[in-house]
Parts: structure tokens; C-alpha cells; sequence
């Protein structure tokens, strides 16, 4: 079996805050205490990391999410060498191809082509192999125009679009990326998504920290959720993107009038055996059930779904009024069903939205807005919100010419 090329294991790391040592006074009483390694924290310390632990091996790919200030920057900079652990162990074997902050390790007076050469040898890369690997570089950055001036004239996004193209393009034996390629735009990002996966596929392990959940989803197969710089989950990609959302660290935004007298009580994403589940596979049936309590006894109220993906993109909106489906009267607890026979969205994470309407569709009674997250795996690579079913074949001109003739 082939050696983990990342091992984390029990690593903890502490931070003093606002850590200064004006006099002789102050700085014995603290090297000693590091001299000593104790374990109990004074009151200026913090952890960071707790107790953290994670192997990636040769192709495999670990996403790390979590809310801000929960640790995950902290991995980031002892997985580079960045921070040394207060305690544990941290080991990359071979060559990281590194991105964790914009022209990170970037002389700034330095031209782009000069960077890369600088960056190629701080890799350990021999001045050959650079140079064998950096018009493919350039052209992956698009800087071409400007690989000869200085990188302090380049823009926030030049600057990560170098810097990636130098991590993903210089053979490295262990890619790390953090959320600094949001800096892109759209199809720049997917070039980087591209390049990830190729890597991955070539047996490169990787290591990927964002707030892309969708992202998250599509490139990795493992997550792990920090929070507070602990683990509170470990799994796969999509059931950790599930966890996370479905644990309080969503926001929910609910519409409800006072004197409303209807309300949601809870929306769940079933399979199509009725059972709760957090992920659905692209072409699989799915059941979205909508749970209410009418005060009331009230007529042909009208409930609806609205389905997002986590980066904003409006995917769908089904309702009872659109689809002229009579409700009749509702009153105490109850639940509507919508029903997908196939679910064809793409691979990544949503958030579904439910309202209830009166029967005029003109007065909205409650509304609970991207409040109930679900993601979706697949093994489609299709890009975009829908996967479309399709299949390909050849042409024949001939026959084609045969039918104009007819």
C-alpha cells in the first residue's frame, strides 16, 4: 500500500493573545515556559487546533470547511511549514505545490517570469525542469502580456492566477489550495477545478480549504468540518457539506406574518424509498416534504419550492399554483409532498427554499428562504445546474443526404 503523502496526526496548536516582550521581565518567564512545553494554558493562550488529526494518500482529495475561525488557516500554514505544531505531527512527503494567500511567497519587485523561476527553486525544482513546465505556466495564467513586469503592478487576480498556475503546473508530489482562487472569475475558477482534478486522477493528493461548497462537493471525496478547532465531522465529501449545513451554521431567513394562520414546521428531503436523506445521486427520485400547522381550517392554500445551489444560481421553482393542483381545505398538522421522478441537477450543494401562499397567490403566509440544504453526488462530469440525459453518435452525411433527396 502506498504511503500517505499528507499525515496530521494529534496535532494541537496554541497562540498567545496580543504576545509582546517589552522587558527582561516579561520574555524569561515566557521562554521558560515553552522550555518547559506545559500543557495547561495561561491566561493570554488559546488552541487553535485540537487535537487534529488526517491522512491523504496518492489520489486522494480532503476538503476542509468550516465557519470563519474555526482553524482551518492554521492547518493550512503547519501543512506548509508556515507554524511549527505546539504539539503532534505534521509531514508532507515530496515536493507541495502550495496557494494558501494571493502572490504568497512572491517577490514583489520581482518580474512574473522571475517569480516562477524563484518559486520553481524554492520547490527544490532544478532550473531545467522550470523551464520546461513555464510557457505551459504562463499560458494556464494568462499573463502573458505582463510575465516581464514586476508582479507589484499586478491586480489581486493576476496575482492568483500566477501563483496557482505555478503550485498546479511544477510537478508537485502534494497539492494545497486554499480559498484564495475565489479571487477569479468564473471560468478561471473551473480552469483550476480542471487542473485539481487532473492532478488528483495523476495520483497527486490533495488538500483543499473553501467556502465553495459546491466545489467542495464536485473536486473532493473526503471532508472534515472544523469547529473551534476541533473535528466535529469526518466523511465524505457531500456528508460533510450535509453536516454542515444541517447543523445550525446555515442561516435560516423565515417571512411570517404575525396573524398568519399557517406556518412550516419543517421541510425534508426523503429518497425515493421515503427515507431522510442529506445526499441525493443526480437521476435518482427524490421526495421534498413540506410539514405545516394550520390554526385554521383554510382553502386551497398554494405551497411552493424554490431550489438554489449554494453559490446563489437559481435552479427551479415548482408550486401547486403553477401546476393547477387543488390542495382543498388544510387544518391542524399535516405535510405536502413534491415528488422528482429523476433529479437532474449537477453535482454540489442546494439550498431549498418553502412558502405557502393564499389560494390568490397574492398574500404570502410564511416563508422559510434557503433554509433546508441537501447535496447532490454524481458521476456525471457535466457542468453547469442541470444534467441534461444525452448520448453521442456519428453523423452519416450520406444517409442525411439521402433523406434531403427524399
Amino acid at each position: 500500500m502506498s504511503s500517505p503523502g499528507v499525515v496530521f496526526e494529534g496535532v494541537w496548536k496554541k497562540f498567545c493573545r496580543g504576545e509582546r516582550h517589552d522587558t527582561l521581565r516579561d520574555l524569561v518567564p515566557a521562554l521558560l515556559r515553552r522550555t518547559a512545553g506545559a500543557r495547561d494554558l495561561t491566561d493570554e493562550e488559546f488552541w487553535a487546533v485540537r487535537d487534529v488529526s488526517f491522512r491523504v494518500g496518492p489520489g486522494e482529495s480532503l476538503a476542509i470547511i468550516g465557519p470563519n475561525g474555526a482553524g482551518k488557516s492554521t492547518i493550512l500554514k503547519l501543512l506548509t511549514r508556515i507554524l511549527a505544531p505546539t504539539r503532534g505531527r505534521c509531514d508532507i512527503r515530496g515536493r507541495a505545490g502550495a496557494l494558501i494567500e494571493i502572490a504568497a511567497g512572491f517577490h514583489a519587485d520581482l518580474t512574473g517570469r522571475e517569480n516562477v523561476y524563484l518559486q520553481g527553486s524554492i520547490m527544490g525544482m532544478r532550473r531545467a525542469d522550470i523551464a520546461r513546465q513555464f510557457d505551459r505556466i504562463v499560458d494556464f495564467s494568462g499573463v502573458g502580456d505582463f510575465i516581464d513586469t514586476p508582479v507589484k503592478r499586478y491586480s489581486s487576480g493576476m496575482n492568483a492566477r500566477l501563483g496557482f498556475a505555478i503550485a498546479a503546473h511544477l510537478d508537485p508530489d502534494v497539492l494545497i489550495i486554499d480559498e484564495v482562487l475565489s479571487v477569479g472569475d468564473g471560468a478561471f475558477q473551473e480552469q483550476c477545478m480542471t487542473r485539481m482534478r487532473e492532478l488528483a486522477q495523476s495520483g497527486v493528493p490533495l488538500v483543499f480549504v473553501s467556502h465553495n461548497l459546491p466545489a467542495v462537493v464536485d473536486l473532493c471525496d473526503r471532508g472534515l468540518l472544523l469547529v473551534r478547532g476541533n473535528v466535529a465531522f469526518e466523511g465524505s465529501a457531500a456528508d460533510t457539506v450535509a453536516h454542515y449545513r444541517d447543523t445550525g451554521w446555515a442561516k435560516r431567513t423565515s417571512t411570517q406574518k404575525g396573524d398568519s394562520p399557517i406556518r412550516i414546521t419543517g421541510v425534508q428531503v426523503l429518497d425515493g424509498d421515503g427515507r431522510h436523506a442529506a445526499v441525493i445521486r443526480t437521476g435518482a427520485p427524490m421526495r421534498i416534504r413540506i410539514n405545516f400547522h394550520a390554526a385554521q381550517a383554510i382553502e386551497r392554500p398554494q405551497f411552493a419550492i424554490d431550489i438554489h445551489r449554494d453559490d446563489g444560481i437559481y435552479c427551479a421553482g415548482i408550486g401547486t399554483r403553477l401546476d393547477r393542483w387543488d390542495t382543498g381545505v388544510v387544518e391542524g398538522d399535516g405535510s405536502i409532498d413534491l415528488a422528482l421522478s429523476r433529479l437532474m441537477l449537477t453535482r454540489g450543494s442546494y439550498l431549498l427554499s418553502a412558502g405557502i401562499h393564499d389560494s390568490h397567490g397574492t398574500r404570502l403566509l410564511d416563508l422559510q428562504e434557503r433554509a433546508f440544504p441537501f447535496s447532490v453526488v454524481s458521476h456525471s462530469r457535466d457542468l453547469g445546474a442541470v444534467s441534461l440525459d444525452h448520448t453521442w453518435a456519428y453523423a452519416r452525411p450520406a444517409l442525411l443526404d439521402h433523406e434531403v433527396a427524399r
